[in-house]
């Protein structure tokens, strides 16, 4: 990511921060309000043509409701909506579509079982001249057209759940850019994406800035704020607490605004000097998704990295490990046990996993936030089989105080939370569960900078006592910064391992991407 943002030029609005005039799309006075939670209140926010306007705020802080209010997918409950100049009503998501708004979430929208084009178009399908049918050749057509102007190369009939989660969200992306959008908005869109897609995006955002689109950018990656960023807007608790010009602030003073205090983003913690027992030995694995010859070990008390570029088999080597994915050859040793069977024995083992997508593979998203973080630790609540509801509401509130969970009630769905409150969740039902090897692949994607310090905080608790940690990361200064030492992979297999003191973005890079 670094690299990417040294290479890039600096993005140019039409109109400079300060030209004063007519903007593009203005909210005034905007509340929301939930049940228990007023997620909005009196929040003002303008865009002008051919800006990138970046929005800032932990999670929680009502960033992605503002942006479900101007989509529509939200009716505000006060405000105003003014369309150059002119006031309008924004009730529903074709009302914005008519003002030319696009969104991309950080959640994926897509529908799994459809293929790619079906997805891109959805609900603007292209009719054939015989009445009733589709013309399927020409959904295709555009559907790679739209592919090509974003770089992804696959086939636009490949269904979506086939794809990584990089892949689908370029999905998201080239969904957005295919609806010709005036105002586009983009949620955490890099947090998925390796240098080469995220630059990539940034070519095409240069281009839509070019014709006077304006871009509403959420991020918690300050390189890209104020690489990318024109103005900067941020809000905390439901309210803008302030407004910037990249030029006039710096990232310490934006953090504050964030979270209301000093955080230290540097991730400080005591490297291992004395470790335990050896936790998680793997012996010349290969698997059924790829993997070939692989061969780690994780010891009490150390955190381990797992790096290398989207696609060299980072995460395929964390479900092999958990018995997502059969192992077809090779021995996987947990606490000098061999390990063999699925998820259920890998945690009866004390092996927990963290996983990329939490909405599909962490969370039961019909159930609650007491339901999710009992559900992995039922046999250590409950070791009589007698379940108590009263007793795992209290193990929930406890892990709801002690992760600052941002809920009303344990007895909330926990579809409704944001994306960080609900990784914390997916990390909670393990702390629940007693885990001793805990199994973190891209633990911090889509957390503000504030739930990062926590996270990362947490992490090494765990380690202090005595557990162990297989974390990965697309972050490199977070390998850096939080490992003891670091594999790293290319081409589905490790390529090698970084010492302590060879731990370097540099060498991770050079290493992922290089024959040594």
């Amino acid at each position: 990511m670094r690299a990417v943002m040294e290479k890039m030029p600096r993005l140019e609005a039409a109109p400079s921060a300060e030209t004063p005039g007519t903007p593009l799309l203005e909210l005034r006075g905007i509340s929301k309000v939930f049940p228990g939670v007023k997620a909005l209140d009196d929040v003002s926010f303008a865009v002008w043509p051919g800006e990138v306007h970046m929005l800032l705020g932990e999670n929680g802080a009502g960033k992605s409701s503002l942006m479900k209010v101007l989509c529509g997918a939200y009716q505000a409950d006060a405000g105003e909506y003014f369309h150059k100049g002119e006031q309008v009503d924004i009730r529903s998501p074709a009302d914005a579509r008519r003002f030319g708004i696009s969104v991309i979430f950080q959640e994926f929208s897509l529908v799994p079982y459809l293929d790619v084009a079906q997805n891109i178009f959805l609900g603007r399908e292209f009719p054939s001249k015989i009445p009733g049918l589709l013309d399927r050749r020409r959904l295709y057509r555009e559907a790679q057209a739209v592919l090509d102007l974003i770089g992804l190369d696959v086939d636009p009939r490949t269904k979506v759940h086939s794809l990584g989660v990089a892949q689908q969200q370029m999905v998201e992306i080239g969904k957005a850019l295919s609806q010709d959008a005036r105002i586009l908005v983009m949620d955490e869109p890099t947090a998925a994406l390796s240098d080469r897609e995220t630059e990539r995006l940034f070519e095409v955002m240069r281009q839509l800035q070019a014709k006077g689109v304006a871009i509403i950018y959420i991020s918690h990656r300050m390189a890209e704020v104020f690489a990318l960023g024109d103005r900067i807007t941020v809000l905390r608790d439901g309210k803008m607490v302030g407004r910037a010009l990249p030029g006039e602030t710096s990232p310490d003073e934006l953090v504050r605004m964030m979270v209301g205090r000093n955080v230290d983003m540097s991730y400080p913690r005591r490297f291992a000097t004395e470790l335990g027992e050896t936790v998680l030995e793997v012996k010349n694995v290969s698997s059924v998704n790829g993997i070939r010859d692989i061969n780690l070990k994780v010891r009490a008390g150390e955190i381990v990295g797992l790096c290398g570029l989207v696609g060299s088999g980072r995460t395929e080597v964390a479900r092999a490990i958990f018995g997502a994915d059969a192992v077809t050859a090779g021995e996987i040793r947990l606490f000098g046990k061999p390990q063999t069977g699925g998820p259920d024995a890998a945690a009866r083992a004390g092996v927990g996993l963290i996983p990329e997508s939490r909405k599909t593979e962490g969370l039961a998203l019909i159930r609650s936030v007491s339901d999710n973080l009992a559900i992995a630790g039922l046999p250590k609540l409950f070791p009589n089989m007698v379940f108590s509801p009263a007793k795992a509401r209290r193990s929930a509130q406890e892990l709801i105080q002690r992760l600052r969970i941002a809920t009303p009630s344990p007895r909330q769905n926990v579809a409704v939370l944001s994306g960080g409150n609900q990784q914390k969740v997916v990390i909670g039902k393990w702390l629940a569960a007693g885990t001793r090897l805990f199994i973190f692949d891209e633990p911090t994607r889509g957390i503000d900078v504030g739930a990062k310090s926590e996270i990362f905080a947490l992490i090494d608790q765990l380690v202090a006592e005595g557990a162990a940690v297989l974390m990965i990361s697309s972050e490199q200064a977070e390998i850096v910064h939080v490992c003891d030492r670091a594999y790293v992979m290319r081409g589905k297999r490790i390529v090698g391992e970084l010492a302590r003191a060879d731990l370097s973005e540099e060498n991770i890079v050079r290493m992922g991407m290089h024959d040594e």
